[in-house]
């Protein structure tokens, strides 16, 4: 029999989340506020954001003002006002304008190492128990409280519901029983986070696309982790997984001017780079579950639905995801019925982005040549259709629900960004 205690007319239950990234993170705060008791499971010894920038967009920046949490990400971010992508002769091939989906919309480069600090904090505010150095191998799913196994098959811990938050490559997908697909992409990027003190990138996440094969972004990311106070640009250069080797025995002359001849704005960023070792290395998977939960173990974040990062959406995802997991136990005391009501809650959400990056991924990564073409003459004529780009700054935003459904108002994002909070954090310049 489910175990758990009322707090109110509201139930409380013990629960366990295997991941400290941003889903994981963000649903622990979330819960541990709700009265929930909640442990966290981390493989690292010391959790850490791994990686550089990253975009947030409305949706998951209005999950960050649902938390109490968007000022600090204000204040260490940068304001986006548009992505533009142009080819290397100078044709434009998009320019979303987020005002022209709804004025007060924006999106906020940052280091994901900002936003993960920001979150860890909250963890540990709201009494949440963080386990570092705790690998879970294997969860037993089938006794009448989830019991999370080590790696020699013990079980070491038991909740009345477990969630999964443990990234793209999750082991613990695999022995859920859930239909699902793990798909690495052949594609991946090279990422370096310099200093911009003039500004260059200021306000717009820039690109430039050769044909299909090569790509070149640069996004303003704010003034990262810690207290730095220099602007910082994340730099990405899209690169097949299978030359990852070759671009090192290569070295990083001839690479550097590449990317000068396609971005000469880049060149002081590239000159801060002295060691390949300076420039991270990022691999991507796609990955379908067929349902978000199995009796009282439900995934979040990338352990459900990793896509690749052509639309910017992956942690916003989580974030969204973390919002609806604590909406449907606050609305469902039971650990079972909760759970279904969140994968109701996220099924066509998530469905849609997985399908859209699937769609628009080959069009800037992939071996297929004759897209670039129809890429760049067809997406000029598609924004240049009022309702077509408006759909692309719906998928942008994050407020697409399904190619037929009705998408999110926009009105309650505005709000969000708009709060006295938000907006004092915005008006202050670092």
């Amino acid at each position: 029999m489910l175990r758990h205690r009322r707090l109110g007319t509201r139930a409380s239950h013990d629960v366990g989340i295997v991941g400290c990234g941003f889903a994981g993170a963000a649903t622990a705060v979330f819960l541990a506020r709700a009265g929930h008791r909640v442990t966290v499971y981390e493989r690292v010894p010391e959790p850490g954001a791994v990686g550089a920038g990253i975009l947030l967009q409305p949706t998951g920046l209005a999950v960050l003002a649902e938390l109490g949490l968007l000022a600090p990400i204000l204040a260490r971010g940068a304001e986006v006002a548009a992505l533009r992508a142009r080819t290397h002769g100078g044709r434009e091939i998009f320019h979303l304008r987020y005002e022209r989906l709804a004025p007060g919309l924006f999106g906020i480069g940052t280091h994901r190492g900002a936003l993960f600090d920001t979150l860890l904090a909250a963890l540990r505010e709201a009494g949440a128990s963080l386990r570092p150095g705790i690998e879970v191998a294997g969860i037993a799913a089938e006794a009448a409280r989830p019991r999370l196994l080590g790696a020699d098959g013990l079980a070491f811990a038991e909740h009345d519901l477990v969630l999964v938050a443990d990234g793209a490559r999750s082991r613990l997908r695999g022995a859920s029983s859930i239909r699902h697909r793990a798909r690495p992409y052949p594609w991946g990027a090279l990422w370096f986070v310099g200093e911009d003190p003039e500004r260059r990138f200021a306000g717009t996440l820039s690109q430039v696309c050769d044909g299909t094969e090569h790509m070149l972004g640069c996004l303003p990311t704010g003034l990262g982790a810690g207290n730095g106070a220099m602007p910082l640009v994340s730099l990405f250069w899209s690169i097949r997984v299978d030359r990852i080797a070759d671009w090192r025995e290569r070295g990083l002359a001839a690479w550097k001017q590449t990317l000068i001849r396609y971005e000469p704005r880049a060149e002081p960023l590239l000159t801060q780079i002295r060691d390949a070792d300076q420039v991270l290395v990022a691999t991507y998977v796609d990955v379908v579950m067929r349902r978000l939960h199995r009796r009282r173990v439900g995934f979040l974040g990338d352990a459900a639905h990793a896509t690749s990062p052509q639309l910017g959406q992956g942690a916003n995802l989580a974030l969204l995801d973390a919002s609806a997991m604590a909406a449907a136990l606050r609305e469902e005391p039971d650990v079972e019925r909760a759970l279904a009501r969140y994968d109701a809650a996220r099924r066509a959400h998530v469905r849609f982005y997985g399908l859209a990056s699937r769609w628009l991924t080959p069009f800037f990564q992939s071996r297929l040549r004759w897209l670039a073409p129809l890429r760049d003459r067809g997406f000029p004529l598609l924004a240049g259709i009022a309702a077509g780009e408006a759909q692309m700054l719906r998928t942008l935003a994050g407020v697409k629900r399904g190619v037929l459904r009705r998408s999110q108002p926009t009105a309650a994002l505005c709000a969000a960004l708009t709060s006295p909070r938000g907006a004092a954090a915005a008006s202050s310049p670092p």
